[in-house]
């Protein structure tokens, strides 16, 4: 089978977290007493929820994310006065389970309008090794079996200590399902704008729609239909398009890879003709280098959308997207 060189994808996130921060930056001024000016004070936990509440706010809000840009979300420790700062929005945008500290600071905050992007569609357990559809290697994910206690070959594979899998933004399907639940929220909280934030919503959903069908399209017929990557957070997305994701480590992007998994990983390549090792913009490419070292494949990059920063493929969450089915296509040998 002939795969085609992957071109490394990185630049897109960076753009749109310096945008979006130039956004709340001129913004939050305007709402620093609780919504003076007019606009809605909103905090949102990071990138995948500062994009919702700006596209779907639009000039009626004022944004501002708890994670600066360039920041491993996972990583995050808020100071006194961000913890402060939530408690003196009128609404919060957070996604359950991706940040521990923003998860406390919130419960104790008191906002009465908290949304929880969790709630607004279904999570999945997905392997911290192998997810997406099993395509019959249920056998090779024997490393973590103390935590899997699914059928064999349902496509499920249940992750660190059987939680959830946070990532579904990367899943346009149910990207769109929470951005909906994010319109009717809004229009709740501030009712004074509630036709606008339905109308901001139908045009972003629909922009989410085009993108899933460019995925649905673009990944249909490929060379291989499996992808290794150093962070398991593309579960979703994996699953949503009939792939399947090998991760080096688990979902916690930082997590070092035992030498079994990676001569696993060896002989997964090997026997699915994967090409390339992708890494991410926010942490550190050496597993994946030195992966691709051993084992003679390219490296590439695909954006868990975490964040944006100078370093990333496109200024906004649709463009990154974008760069990400690319990369994909180039990596999967799609015909």
């Amino acid at each position: 089978m002939n795969v085609r060189r992957l071109i490394p994808t990185t630049a897109v996130a960076g753009a749109v977290v310096l945008g979006l921060t130039a956004l709340s930056a001129c913004s939050t001024s305007d709402a620093a007493d609780g919504g003076n000016g007019d606009k809605l004070k909103v905090t949102a936990s990071f990138y995948p929820m500062q994009f919702l509440a700006e596209r779907i706010g639009g000039e009626h809000v004022a944004v501002t994310s708890l994670t600066k840009p360039g920041v491993e979300p996972h990583d995050l420790e808020l100071t006194p006065r961000q913890i402060g700062s939530i408690s003196e929005s009128d609404y919060v945008l957070y996604l359950k389970g991706i940040q521990p500290a923003v998860d406390d600071a919130i419960l104790q905050s008191g906002v009465k309008n908290t949304v929880d992007a969790a709630t607004l569609t279904t999570l999945e357990n997905h392997g911290s090794e192998v997810s997406g559809h099993d395509h019959g290697h249920e056998e090779e994910a024997h490393e973590d079996e103390a935590h899997e206690e699914h059928a064999e070959g349902d496509g499920h594979n249940h992750g660190e200590e059987g939680g959830a899998d946070p990532h579904i933004w990367l899943d346009p399907v149910k990207y769109a399902e929470v951005a909906k639940g994010v319109g009717k929220s809004l229009e709740k909280a501030d009712p004074d704008h509630a036709a606008d934030y339905k109308k901001n919503t139908e045009a972003l959903v629909g922009e989410l729609d085009k993108l899933n069908t460019a995925y649905e399209t673009g990944l249909k017929n490929t060379a291989t239909k499996t992808f290794i990557t150093t962070h398991s957070a593309f579960g979703y997305l994996a699953e949503r398009y009939g792939l399947t994701q090998q991760g080096i480590a688990g979902i916690d992007p930082e997590a070092e890879p035992s030498p079994a998994r990676i001569q696993e990983i060896h002989t997964i390549a090997e026997k699915e003709k994967a090409t390339t090792v992708f890494f991410e913009t926010l942490a550190s490419d050496r597993t994946a280098k030195t992966l691709a070292k051993d084992t003679g494949l390219k490296t590439g990059v695909l954006d868990p959308l975490e964040g944006i920063t100078k370093k990333s493929q496109g200024a906004d969450y649709i463009e990154v997207m974008e760069s990400n089915l690319t990369a994909l296509q180039k990596a999967l040998g799609a015909k």
